[in-house]
């Protein structure tokens, strides 16, 4: 629950329904479990990525989708979303649901972390 968008609703939702951590080989195969990853046409070399897939844990997907939009409307109490921030500039140049799910991804990057090696999350440091 210290990771911002990630209250106790979220936080027991990802402890019942997602399976233990160590299914999967790294955060990425989470996201994509998940459904918020974009889907990949790599061939030679070269990748190319497409929309996101919406392939996967529904309910979860849609729950870290809002805990993603709860940070982008209190964008006055996180620093994260300040200008000058990745998610600052992201919301910038980018519609505003696009920045959601691309949140949405990046918090359940850092969850899949958090279960796998334990310990509080740390917010970034903020560079002015």
């Amino acid at each position: 629950m210290t990771v911002p968008g990630i209250g106790p609703l979220i936080a027991t939702a990802l402890a019942t329904l997602a399976p233990p951590p160590e299914t999967f080989r790294k955060a990425r195969d989470f996201a994509a479990w998940l459904g918020l990853v974009p889907r990949q046409h790599s061939t030679g070399g070269k990748q190319r990525l497409g929309a996101t897939t919406k392939m996967g844990e529904r309910s979860l997907r849609r729950l870290l989708i809002i805990g993603a939009n709860s940070v982008i409307i209190k964008r006055h109490t996180h620093r994260e979303v300040q200008p000058g921030t990745w998610l600052g500039d992201l919301l910038a140049r980018k519609p505003a649901m696009l920045a959601r799910v691309a949140l949405a991804n990046k918090m359940a990057r850092i969850v899949w972390a958090l279960m796998v090696r334990g310990g509080v999350y740390q917010s970034p440091a903020v560079t002015a």
